[in-house]
């Protein structure tokens, strides 16, 4: 089984949130950053379990300059085969799903995973937008996998209830909670991490779809006023007339 599972960067969230040049772009001043969450604990992970039950590789893909490679390193000390990063700017979805089609394309892969969502974007984009590039089956937000042979079953999420569908290999497959448990590196798989295969090479030429306009942030948060819990007249008039939710 040969498995292709697309990752990216995300700050960490304890990182303090700004904006630089009118608002117009993050500041990455002190911002720690780590491997997008939904990517490493569903996608990767459950990835590296289908390896270990079935045989086969891991390859990662990202889209980024080399500033993203301590985040690959990452990746691979979880357990990954092998990395590939496209020397680029990452400027929107449809340009970094472009790229990775592009990549695929060569690959002939089984299975193309990724996270749901980034957590700083939370665009769930990427997966269906190589998808069609491709021409191949879709599921999104997939929280369990089973696979028999070529065949893939997965349970998603909806209102009010599970949907089992199921698909052929080579199929492309976004991960959400419950697909899989996250791993920490070890001290063995780190060491490791240093002499895998990180191969860099040049974009593909494409036109992004979008542009950043700005950024703002949210109103902050109103102080909290703490109530008697023996005063339950004063709570109800707050509730009443300044939140204005009764």
């Amino acid at each position: 089984m040969k498995i292709l599972v697309c990752i990216s960067k995300s700050p960490d969230t304890t990182s303090k949130v700004a904006f630089t040049d009118g608002n117009t772009k993050f500041d990455e001043n002190g911002v720690q950053y780590i491997v997008n969450p939904y990517d490493e604990w569903y996608a990767l992970v459950r990835g590296l379990e289908l390896k270990e039950a079935n045989g086969g590789t891991v390859s990662i893909v990202t889209v980024g300059t080399n500033q993203d490679d301590a985040v690959i390193r990452k990746a691979l000390a979880i357990g990954a085969d092998d990395a590939t990063r496209i020397d680029a700017e990452p400027t929107d979805a449809y340009f970094v799903a472009m790229q990775i089609a592009e990549l695929a394309k060569e690959g002939s892969y089984d299975m193309i995973l990724t996270g749901k969502e980034t957590i700083n974007y939370n665009g769930s984009q990427v997966g269906g937008m190589i998808s069609e590039a491709i021409d191949l089956p879709f599921v999104s937000l997939a929280s369990k996998m089973d696979v028999d042979g070529t065949k893939v079953t997965l349970e998603t999420e909806i209102a009010g209830g599970v949907q089992v569908v199921e698909v052929q290999f080579p199929a492309v497959i976004s991960c959400a909670k419950g697909m899989a448990e996250q791993r920490i590196p070890n001290m063995r798989g780190i060491m490791a991490a240093r002499t895998k295969p990180l191969n860099v090479i040049a974009p593909t030429e494409v036109t992004p779809l979008t542009t950043y306009e700005g950024y703002t942030l949210p109103d902050a948060k109103s102080a909290c006023k703490m109530i008697d819990p023996n005063n339950m007249d004063e709570l109800v008039q707050l509730l009443h007339q300044e939140a204005k939710v009764i």
